[in-house]
């Protein structure tokens, strides 16, 4: 996990919407192209869910990682 993912799951936890890697770049400091390769990892972690082409949501896996119930190391071994 990567500041970026954290800064990916909070942005759509806080808003409750579905997002596209380009509304994240434009909230947060990371590029695009970087997004998508981080909502990737995310997707294949159950963090995110792709719910369109490029649209994506928090999963209740997701928001357990953001209030400290689902450790990182925990991910690593489910990879």
């Amino acid at each position: 996990m990567t500041q970026a993912d954290d800064r990916v799951l909070e942005t759509l936890s806080d808003s409750g919407l579905i997002l596209s890697p380009r509304i994240l770049s434009a909230n947060t400091d990371y590029s695009r192209h970087y997004l998508s390769t981080r909502l990737g990892h995310l997707l294949d972690a159950g963090l995110v869910e792709r719910v369109d082409e490029g649209l994506y949501k928090i999963t209740d896996r997701g928001q357990a990682y953001l209030e400290g119930d689902l450790e990182a190391a925990d991910l690593e071994r489910d990879e």
